[in-house]
């Protein structure tokens, strides 16, 4: 996995609009510059992006680990319970806010909106979840509540849009398409922390979450604080779900299908095994969804969230009728 991460970065960095060389990348990471252009290019264009695609596949992927374990539940993910439609309303209404002249300017201080707009909105959602599940023991009906509450926040969307000037509603919809290259350096610097914090807390809890594959009751018997463990899953969520669809847009099924992924390859449960392994398949995924994106051989592009969704799609649909198997999730 970690071949095919460096195999994809490096295709990732190769393939654009522009064609550069490989010998020009490395001419561009040791500093011995042949052609400006070309290094302007990869430095402070496909670099950023690339690394984002790490990120955000790595993001993703966790936080449906993480929620898939909660509800222990397959089907669970950061979309699908309505955490990506939670930061999509929050973005929705700081840009909505922003386009009127009413809300910040978009520059250094309308990022810090973005993400915190972001966060909030998705941790609202997941608190929503999550006290729907004190009185909910079904996982298929929290399941379904999960996904009522991202049709809520999509509906409040809608109004949002249609009560706006056409302006901000085109620059809404063109983030919804999902987009890698919007992270720049600049907003590099608050991206990665946060995605930081939301990775080592994650894999900080992994013996408690191995625990709670096999119940509640049996968690509790063993010494678990389960509202202590549920908050702390719910905080790396929305850190890693929210920031993520602050920053690059709703990024669909790359949650959902990459813990299966993992969990096939590694062959186990075992969360301090699954959490790195992850993150490595939802890299490894993201990057290749992005040079898919990319069409090589054209001038032309589509948007990454569909790329990713052909893909998610048939693998869904492969989770529901592939023959059960004994495991916490089935």
């Amino acid at each position: 996995m970690l071949l095919l991460l460096l195999v994809f970065f490096i295709t990732d960095l190769l393939v654009g609009s522009v064609s550069i060389p490989i010998s020009e990348i490395r001419n561009a990471f040791f500093g011995n510059v042949q052609d400006p252009v070309h290094y302007e290019i990869i430095i402070n264009y496909r670099l950023p992006k690339a690394l984002t695609a790490i990120l955000v596949g790595a993001s993703l992927s966790v936080a449906g680990v993480l929620m898939q374990t909660l509800f222990r539940n397959p089907l669970a993910g950061p979309d699908v319970l309505g955490v990506n439609s939670g930061a999509g309303l929050g973005v929705a209404v700081f840009t909505m806010l922003t386009s009127t002249g009413t809300g910040l300017l978009f520059g250094a201080s309308g990022s810090w909106g973005i993400i915190i707009a972001g966060i909030c909105g998705s941790m609202l959602v997941l608190l929503l979840v999550i006290s729907a599940s004190v009185k909910i023991s079904d996982t298929v009906s929290l399941l379904i509540v999960g996904i009522m509450f991202g049709s809520i926040t999509g509906a409040v969307i809608n109004i949002l849009q249609n009560i706006s000037n056409p302006d901000a509603v085109k620059l809404f919809i063109v983030w919804t398409f999902g987009s890698l290259s919007s992270v720049t350096w600049n907003f590099f610097q608050l991206f990665f922390p946060l995605v930081m914090i939301g990775l080592l807390l994650s894999f900080f809890v992994h013996r408690q979450m191995d625990i709670l594959l096999l119940g509640d009751n049996y968690a509790k018997g063993l010494g678990i604080n389960i509202f202590a463990i549920r908050f702390i899953i719910i905080l790396c969520t929305a850190l890693l779900a929210g920031t993520s669809t602050a920053f690059v847009g709703p990024i669909a099924f790359i949650g959902v299908t990459v813990p299966h992924i993992a969990r096939g390859i590694f062959n186990t449960s075992l969360h301090r095994i699954i959490i790195p392994g992850a993150v490595l398949c939802g890299s490894v995924l993201l990057l290749a969804c992005d040079i898919i994106s990319q069409l090589p051989g054209t001038n032309m592009s589509v948007p990454l969230n569909a790329v990713c969704a052909l893909f998610g799609g048939p693998m869904i649909i492969w989770i529901l009728f592939r023959e059960r198997r004994s495991s916490p999730y089935f």
